[in-house]
């Protein structure tokens, strides 16, 4: 609970203690009063000034304005206890939808574990313990083992691996040394590293992260725009009905009568309270919040409510191959051998050539056989077509149809992903390499149709066999294969023409421009990335690939929840409002029809933070 809030309660504690204590002492009357004003004031001496403020600023047809109307004129008729009853139960709906927001932003930040408490800066040879929000660009931290990486900067000094798993969803940590960068967020897992501040903290990789989610109401859903343009005709149209409902009646049924005057007026100060759109104003953005709030808490970061209500009307997924359905990882399928030599030969030596190397195919090899390390000579490492080594005398090609085809071998092409292996000039064979379809692939499809989505595209730069081998393993409706960045973009607006709504799922940097150009663009894994940032629509903390049929639903909850609460308060407010323009409903009903609604209402609207069984 925040200091505001804090303080908010204790006001509303000691305001509902004179109330109480004002209906007790009744029978004195002069006490009684006091207390009703002493409570009323406690109350709602912030609103009265919003709205005299609002007043000179020409913003007269607002809450405050309607509140401070309703519960003065309520004094003025005699009803001292409705009219505090009023401004309480109003202020007991503003504090919850506070206290509703707060848990939100809370669920985030939990989730987000990485905002940093402190960044180390030495000084007269001791570490200091200082803000993050004190340290200055260009300033030298020091990041001890175990800690955060509290700032965004360049390592000066040091060398250590990274966990980025908390931004990337990166199980694999990231070796970093002098001259490279670190982001915010990630955790120091052994060497100390001095590091050069390159961002402030308020421009720091977390920070941007954060803000992403909580500054994600600006931009509104179609219901939010609705609710906005709603109130902002209906709050004077009710104050007019209001006005002409307590001048009217009067003039027909007894102009000279007092009492009838004191009816009419009453009815149409009851009229105003149960007019008050907060119940809507208030519930609906709340709504579209709090489940922005518990996708984040579920690791699906949401740019706005405008996406979480696109999202339960898409029919088309166009989804990225690499890193996204796969691992984006190499891995030894098959090892063929030619010309007296076995596989183990081919697999062996292809290995031990590639023992210098540190690419995705090398470290491929030397995970799918354990080879003794041997001395290499005469090695080289040949730009875009493999590796000449001498292994026991031995020489050893092992590269692509270039290399083969540069020194004379005498070997096949395959249609397949594959490196060709050469030993003392014979063709030895070649070995396939494929990338690993993710576990939770398959079932992730299955979940996408089940919610109803119509047709699911792979596009991906492979060849037609090794994209029409994933579509078929994992029950695509279709697949481009051996596409270019630009061509994708080229796919995506083919489909974009189908007139259905389209969300693309990528890994957030090779693919921005087409995340940019989808309907909804989502990008997986991609939080360490500044591209992945600015060019999703929505961004997923891990790599993984149900996440997207999660946030489908938790979209699908989120738009059922608020259009609850449109449905309820519409149907409470125009019963009590008929109800009280014939005299059936009195301000108790009015306090209902308004912050009790609100009230409901957000509370309705904090399911959406709970979205982890959707």
């Amino acid at each position: 609970m925040t200091k505001k809030q804090k303080k908010m309660l204790l006001r509303i504690i000691v305001a509902a203690s004179l109330f109480i204590l004002a209906i007790v002492l009744k029978n004195n009357f002069y006490l009684s009063l006091c207390l009703y004003i002493l409570s009323y004031l406690i109350l709602a001496y912030d609103l009265l000034y919003k709205a005299i403020r609002n007043i000179f600023k020409g913003l007269v047809f607002d809450e405050n304005f309607l509140m401070a109307l309703a519960s003065l004129g309520a004094f003025a008729l005699g009803e001292y206890s409705e009219a505090v009853a009023v401004m309480l139960f109003y202020q007991i709906g503003e504090w919850f939808q506070d206290y509703a927001v707060n848990r939100s932003r809370k669920s985030i930040a939990e989730l987000m574990d990485i905002r940093p408490d402190y960044a180390n800066i030495e000084k007269d040879g001791k570490l200091i313990a200082v803000d993050p929000d004190e340290v200055e660009i260009g300033d030298i931290i020091i990041i001890q083992p175990g800690e955060k990486v509290p700032l965004d900067g360049l390592v000066i000094e040091g060398e250590s691996n990274l966990d980025t798993s908390s931004l990337t969803g990166e199980s694999l940590p990231r070796k970093v040394k002098v001259g490279e960068e670190v982001i915010s967020g990630c955790i120091n897992s052994n060497g100390l590293l001095k590091v050069e501040v390159s961002k402030e903290f308020s421009e720091s990789t977390v920070v941007k992260i954060l803000d992403l989610v909580e500054n994600a109401s600006e931009k509104k859903s179609k219901s939010e725009a609705f609710i906005s343009k709603f109130a902002k005709y209906y709050t004077p149209i009710v104050v007019i009905s209001a006005l002409l409902l307590a001048i009217l009646p009067p003039l027909f049924l007894g102009f000279k009568d007092i009492n009838v005057w004191k009816t009419w007026i009453y009815r149409a100060l009851t009229f105003l309270v149960i007019s008050c759109p907060c119940a809507l104003v208030l519930s609906v953005p709340l709504g579209f919040f709090g489940g922005i709030g518990g996708a984040g808490k579920q690791g699906i970061l949401i740019k706005g409510g405008n996406y979480l209500e696109a999202l339960t009307q898409v029919k088309t997924i166009a989804v990225d191959k690499t890193g996204t359905l796969t691992e984006g990882k190499f891995k030894v399928r098959e090892v063929n051998s030619f010309n007296g030599f076995s596989q183990e030969d081919v697999l062996s030596k292809a290995a031990l050539a590639e023992s210098y190397s540190k690419h995705p195919i090398a470290l491929a090899l030397k995970e799918a056989i354990n080879v003794e390390e041997k001395q290499l000579s005469d090695y080289q490492e040949l730009a875009g077509r493999g590796v000449s080594v001498k292994i026991d005398k031995q020489r050893v090609l092992v590269g692509n149809s270039l290399l083969m085809q540069e020194n004379n071998i005498d070997f096949v092409a395959e249609n397949k992903q594959c490196i060709y292996v050469a030993i003392d000039d014979k063709y030895a064979g070649y070995i396939v390499l494929g990338d690993e379809i993710k576990k939770e692939s398959k079932a992730a499809i299955k979940q996408l149709k089940d919610l109803g989505i119509e047709k699911i595209v792979m596009l991906s730069g492979d060849s037609e066999e090794v994209a029409g081998a994933v579509t078929a393993e994992l029950n695509i409706d279709e697949y481009r294969a051996q596409l270019l960045p630009e061509d994708k973009v080229s796919e995506v607006e083919s489909l974009l023409n189908e007139k259905n709504k389209l969300a693309f799922v990528g890994d957030g940097v090779n693919d921005a421009p087409v995340l940019t150009r989808a309907d909804i663009g989502i990008a997986m894994g991609a939080l360490g990335s500044d591209a992945a940032i600015e060019a999703a629509d929505i961004v997923l903390m891990d790599d993984d690939l149900s996440k997207v049929a999660k946030a489908i639903r938790i979209a699908k909850k989120t738009n059922r929840i608020v259009k609850e609460n449109i449905y309820f308060a519409l149907s409470v407010k125009i019963i009590t409002l008929i109800l009280a323009s014939l005299g059936l409903a009195n301000m108790w009903a009015a306090v209902f029809a308004d912050v009790g609604v609100a009230f409901i209402c957000v509370l309705n609207s904090m399911r959406c933070l709970d979205m982890k069984n959707v």
